[in-house]
């Protein structure tokens, strides 16, 4: 259990977010957050100056991919003054609720776990807000992991909370559509906490750069098959 009120740090990966990432910062419980970083990643639109105009720390990572932006927010806080004891990931499309980041932080302060996934399966989903392909490879997904690492999880929500020192544990190291679920089978391989916490979920604004697209869609479903046998 954590005592007195914990460091929270939030970390949004965004690229072509201007739209939307806006309103994901508005709407960020402030009162529990220390900081919230916003990584560019190599945005062709006003992402950059619309999160600086909210007052997040704002930064650049010009490599596109998911790893690579979330690793880059990561380098952020092992450089600064402090550390934090919680850290949330958050993406900048608008499609999670983040008042909803109160929910994931509470078992961690409460001791109950290290790592917290925001489950969409458990919670309300806004009809099309998930394609039928990112419904059938969460839960492809989620089976293997079950079958090969003997863990249950409901989704691979990128809306998640971590105990910041066993996010060190873990290691994380890919860059791209992996990242999620790399955490996820590590942190099953070091027997750390888990649970998951209904989330809801909304259309996100503008057109997903994976599920939207053939291309992003088999390349994230084979990057995250590859990455749960690779882990074996």
């Amino acid at each position: 259990m954590l005592l007195g009120k914990p460091d929270v740090r939030v970390i949004i990966p965004a690229f072509n977010e201007q739209n939307a990432v806006g309103l994901v910062i508005d709407e960020i419980p402030k009162d529990w957050v220390t900081e919230i970083i916003v990584v560019d990643n190599g945005s062709t639109d006003d992402t950059f100056e619309q999160a600086q105009s909210r007052g997040a720390t704002t930064i650049k990572e010009p490599t596109r991919g998911y790893g690579n932006a979330c690793l880059k927010g990561m380098k952020h806080i092992a450089e600064s003054k402090t550390q934090p004891d919680i850290l949330v990931f958050l993406d900048g499309d608008h499609s999670d609720y983040p008042e909803q980041l109160i929910d994931l932080i509470q078992p961690i302060i409460e001791g109950e776990a290290d790592l917290v996934i925001g489950s969409r399966a458990l919670g309300q989903k806004e009809k099309g807000s998930m394609t039928p392909q990112q419904v059938f490879g969460n839960w492809l997904a989620t089976t293997l992991i079950k079958i090969f690492y003997r863990k249950k999880y409901t989704d691979l929500g990128p809306f998640r909370a971590i105990r910041y020192e066993s996010l060190l544990t873990i290691g994380m190291k890919d860059r791209t559509y992996g990242w999620t679920v790399e955490m996820q089978l590590k942190a099953a391989k070091l027997n750390l906490r888990t649970k998951d916490v209904a989330v809801n979920y909304r259309q996100r604004i503008g057109v997903s750069k994976v599920s939207g697209t053939i291309k992003g869609t088999l390349g994230a479903g084979y990057k995250i098959i590859y990455t749960i046998f690779k882990y074996l």
